[in-house]
């Protein structure tokens, strides 16, 4: 009996975890950030739950949101997409805005995206928005995170 009870939990919170997954990810603050005349909508993952869950179970994102990863101190950074459903670019960003190396990450792959030095910023958007609006490596972000 206790067997049927714990595989029935692990199958309900398998189900589950996608809708509580989304739902936090679309309660996450936000802040606004330019790149350049690029206006982006960015919900900031801050927290270590936050940013494992990251944009897990997304199943789209409007073009002019993302997700602005922030940790403690500047190190080396590196991404996956287990879980997570859309295709995405990454920007690995310094602490005065200035973008390091940008990626393009295929869905539910287990392949590592890492900066290329230390940082505190990651700044994940719909794949090729970066290339769309000609962001390269050695522009700027501006917004709030970026101002000291």
């Amino acid at each position: 009996m206790k067997e049927a009870v714990a595989f029935i939990a692990a199958i309900a919170a398998a189900v589950l975890m996608p809708v509580f997954a989304q739902e936090a990810q679309m309660n996450l603050p936000r802040v606004q950030l330019a790149a350049g005349m690029h206006r982006i909508d960015a919900q900031v993952a801050q927290t270590g739950d936050q940013r494992m869950t990251g944009l897990m179970f997304r199943k789209e994102m409007p073009q002019h949101e993302g997700m602005l990863f922030v940790f403690e101190y500047p190190s080396q950074q590196c991404f996956w997409m287990r879980n997570t459903l859309l295709p995405l670019s990454i920007a690995f960003v310094a602490d005065d805005g200035t973008i390091v190396n940008i990626d393009e990450m295929k869905p539910q792959t287990d392949d590592s995206h890492c900066s290329l030095k230390p940082v505190r910023y990651v700044l994940e958007m719909n794949t090729g928005w970066f290339a769309r609006k000609g962001i390269k490596a050695g522009a700027k972000l501006t917004g709030e995170p970026f101002r000291k």
